[in-house]
């Protein structure tokens, strides 16, 4: 049985509603509308998409075939992978995917591609965290989320990602890429294949060279993505099919995607990685990587990484996803008390501002770079994620916690007109900061993320229809210069 990437669809085998206790460290979701007082203890009733999502996160899958399963779950060490001589991949006409066939015990040097050693190098990098009131804390900080562990319906799946991506690193490690970016660069496709599945790495050696442009390690990369700890699943409020991880650690997002948004991801990767360059502040989600995953004779089924928006998630209290219309743009917040985490909408924001005090001119400036280039590449229903942070006493006030990290975003020695272009800004110390500004009372993450739907005819289609379905009232699917448009029009109304 091909395995599913979706938990939509299913039906909970329970007869009775899923109640979760409340929890005394999670405070009450934003935007709940007015409910009775709550004693001490009391479960609440979660609305029913919460229920099913929660039961199938729960719910064992049937056991895969054992050479799936061995290949996924196993420990033991992988067999060595080589490239064929003189192949690095395999060339086509530009903008399909490309496949570049890597052979088993061929002449040459040979990639041990072992899940033990990304245990081993997981293991190393947090032992020094690992004490009783660490583990207490990032317990809490991921209340609403899934640990996919043993039994969990994927698994199998995350299991299999995890030694695909840790061999593929190990590649990126062992031949970085030198010189000046090259076509071949963009065309790569590199595939490895394992027991029982194969893993496709499209276009390795530009994406190696963008985590290397943003001071992310390999080794780093590699051992949050690889064996060792179980990837996190949370509850998607988007209505696409799509399944979405977070690594244990929550720095790095991982999310399925259909062929055509990979082909359109990869079209665009050379102007945006250009775009990045020229604007290393902007607030497009930084992409990392784009993978297949093939299982024994399934279908090709494909992901990307990227940073996460929502990092350092430990105090996060709010989180939105917006698109600047109204029709489908309401979630139903968790209950009061409840430890699901949700991102919420457009119209769960009603009434609420971000106060950005002097950065507010920066964003709505690189708002209007980050769009005008959106809108050049003619895509459209892309997001602007949001979360709010309180800022502890001794973090407010002008310096208390920034520096200005010029030599990370920057390479060599832009000119005066470059440097103006960039609309520079102070930088948080934190790993992920290119998409965090702190203002008087809350730090505010912000990214734009979704950035593969092309207004194509499909979306036109679309466009027509909800224009009849929906008369006066703004919706998504609009042209990209209409869609650009309203959104930053949204954030210069809601800022301050």
């Amino acid at each position: 049985m091909p395995m599913g990437w979706s938990c939509s669809g299913l039906t909970p085998d329970r007869p009775e509603p899923l109640r979760l206790p409340c929890s005394p460290f999670q405070k009450s979701g934003v935007g709940a509308p007015q409910t009775r007082a709550q004693h001490p203890g009391e479960a609440r009733v979660l609305p029913p998409y919460l229920q099913r999502t929660l039961a199938n996160a729960r719910r064992p899958r049937p056991a895969l075939d054992r050479g799936r399963k061995d290949a996924a779950a196993s420990g033991k060490q992988g067999r060595g992978l080589v490239p064929a001589a003189g192949q690095r991949g395999t060339r086509s006409e530009p903008g399909k995917l490309l496949r570049g066939r890597w052979l088993r015990r061929a002449q040459g040097l040979v990639l041990v591609c072992s899940p033990e050693a990304g245990c081993r190098a997981t293991a190393a990098s947090s032992s020094s965290r690992r004490g009783l009131l660490w583990r207490f804390r990032d317990k809490q900080s991921r209340l609403g989320l899934f640990e996919i562990g043993p039994g969990h319906e994927l698994h199998e799946l995350t299991c299999m990602m995890q030694a695909g991506l840790w061999a593929a690193t190990q590649v990126a490690m062992d031949h970085p890429p030198t010189g000046p970016p090259s076509e071949e660069d963009f065309l790569e496709v590199l595939t490895q294949v394992q027991e029982g599945f194969e893993l496709d790495t499209l276009a390795g050696p530009a994406f190696a060279r963008l985590r290397r442009s943003l001071g992310l390690a390999e080794e780093d990369y590699q051992a949050a993505l690889g064996p060792g700890v179980p990837y996190l699943q949370f509850l998607s409020t988007s209505k696409s099919k799509a399944s979405f991880f977070l690594s244990h650690d929550q720095r790095f997002f991982l999310k399925t995607q259909r062929r055509q948004e990979v082909q359109a991801l990869l079209a665009h990767l050379p102007r945006y990685m250009q775009h990045l360059q020229r604007h290393p502040h902007s607030l497009l989600a930084r992409l990392l990587g784009v993978h297949s995953l093939r299982v024994a004779q399934g279908k090709k089924k494909y992901f990307i990484i990227m940073q996460s928006v929502f990092y350092p998630a430990g105090r996060i209290s709010e989180r939105y996803d917006i698109k600047g219309c109204e029709v489908s743009r309401w979630v139903e917040p968790a209950p009061e008390g409840s430890s699901v985490v949700l991102v919420l909408k457009d119209l769960n924001f009603q009434g609420k501002t971000i106060d950005l005090g002097p950065q507010r001119s920066w964003l709505l400036r690189q708002m209007e770079l980050d769009t005008t280039f959106l809108q050049e590449l003619n895509v459209l229903d892309y997001s602007l994620l949001m979360a709010f942070q309180c800022l502890h006493e001794d973090e407010r006030g002008p310096g208390s916690n920034l520096i200005f990290r010029m030599a990370r975003s920057v390479q060599g020695t832009p000119s005066q007109e470059e440097l103006g272009a960039q609309n520079r800004r102070l930088l948080p110390d934190t790993p992920n900061a290119l998409h965090i500004l702190d203002g008087s009372e809350q730090r505010y993450f912000l990214g734009l993320v979704d950035l593969a739907t092309v207004y194509g005819l499909r979306k036109r289609l679309e466009h027509l229809w909800k224009t009849l379905r929906y008369p006066g009232r703004t919706f998504s699917t609009v042209s990209p210069a209409r869609y650009a448009r309203r959104l930053c029009q949204w954030v210069e109304a809601h800022t301050e």
